[in-house]
């Protein structure tokens, strides 16, 4: 951890930038490596044969989406915005709001569908529990460090994995029967390597679980480093087994798996580029290929993350600066992105984005704009189509469709 008067004042400038960027003003190319507020109306919208309510599978009454929101910061939320989509239309209705928790940037549901997780992205971090059912707040437990900006459930549903931003350090907190947080088994710093050009610190900006349920991928930011860790599953305890490097200065972001285990996409928001990573589920190392285009022209966009389809023949990444969404062709069983073009988001920097369950919604989460963008995927294809108007929600920088 940081310990000197002049790096602890670096930290918190580089903290305060992370939470404000987005408040204030504001052709292929192919990698491969091998493998190791209340609604508005939308527009009228081509009713395609995935939209038809006959087909198959297809939810027919409202589904819940959770907001993310700063509440601290001027024209923020109150705290966890509560909303129902249409899963045909795309239409969203504000619905609510859980005002008992500080700063939720960050969302995740228990596996169970029983609890939602929010971080508490203050100085004094924390991770709070509320019962979907009749939205109880079940406690918050500190994380031990500062910023928490990010957390996932372990597929078990018996551990709660945070990243603290400002302390460059993850934690592990243990998840009772009632989906309430136990006191925390561990917490990580990561010491090295040293930062990477113009970071003061390490700054831990995701933490997830390999698709082997054994291992535990943390990307830092600030030491250009996804470090992984293999979790014991009795004990919550964390060791590390490898580090995978990208070049200095690329700010790797989020972390994306694709659904056959053997590789992810890595967004490094520094330097504008994404990269494909082959993974070892029997030893949870990464390795990063050759950095690639995003698409969105020269400087820097601040991209922000990516998701892939359930059959995994395609990407998304959110780009903030450019305020749009890269699609990319997933080839050769994940190994190799091929960029297909960008699309705008109708917002002003998309914070974060997630498909619906069944995958026919994406949802952006524009936070200088304060709202979120719906858009209709076309599975066949990867197009995206705009569903109508944004909804207005303030400062939205997470949406969390069930």
């Amino acid at each position: 951890m940081d310990t000197g008067a002049e790096r602890v004042r670096g930290a918190l400038s580089s903290w305060s930038r992370r939470r404000l960027l987005g408040a204030v003003t504001a052709a292929t190319a192919m990698t491969t490596i091998p493998a190791p507020a209340a609604p508005r109306t939308p527009a009228a919208a081509h009713r395609t044969e995935a939209d038809t309510p006959s087909r198959p599978g297809r939810p027919s009454g409202p589904r819940p989406l959770f907001l993310g929101t700063y509440t601290s910061v001027e024209g923020g939320g109150r705290g966890i915005g509560l909303a129902a989509y249409d899963p045909r239309s795309g239409r969203i209705g504000a619905t609510g709001t859980v005002t008992e928790v500080a700063d939720p940037s960050y969302l995740a549901v228990h596996p169970h569908g029983h609890t939602l997780y929010a971080v508490d992205e203050q100085q004094d971090g924390g991770v709070t529990a509320v019962r979907l059912h009749g939205y109880e707040v079940l406690g918050t437990r500190g994380t031990g460090g500062a910023g928490p900006c990010h957390l996932s459930v372990h597929p078990s549903g018996r551990w709660l994995l945070s990243a603290n931003y400002l302390s460059g350090s993850v934690a592990v907190h243990p998840i009772e029967a009632s989906g309430a947080l136990g006191e925390r088994t561990d917490l990580v710093t990561h010491t090295a390597p040293p930062p990477g050009p113009g970071q003061q610190g390490p700054h831990a900006h995701q933490c997830i679980t390999g698709p082997d349920g054994g291992h535990v991928l943390a990307v830092d930011l600030g030491t250009d480093t996804v470090y992984t860790y293999r979790l014991d599953p009795a004990l919550g305890k964390l060791t590390e087994v490898s580090q995978a490097h990208t070049r200095p200065g690329a700010g790797p972001r989020h972390l994306t798996f694709h659904p056959g285990g053997r590789f992810a996409y890595l967004a490094n928001e520094v330097d504008n580029t994404a990269v494909v990573c082959a993974y070892d589920p029997a030893t949870g190392q990464l390795t990063p290929g050759e950095p690639q285009s995003t698409g969105t022209g020269e400087g820097t966009s601040y991209p922000a993350q990516f998701v892939v389809t359930a059959h995994g023949s395609y990407a998304y990444l959110a780009n903030r600066g450019h305020n749009s969404l890269t699609r990319y062709a997933i080839e050769e069983d994940g190994a190799r992105l091929r960029l297909l073009g960008t699309v705008p988001v109708d917002g002003d920097f998309p914070r974060h984005l997630a498909l619906s369950p069944d995958g026919r919604l994406l949802f952006t989460a524009n936070q200088r704009s304060g709202t979120v963008s719906v858009f209709h995927v076309d599975g066949a294809r990867g197009e995206l189509r705009l569903a109508g108007e944004p909804f207005a929600s303030p400062v939205a920088v997470c949406a969390l469709p069930l």
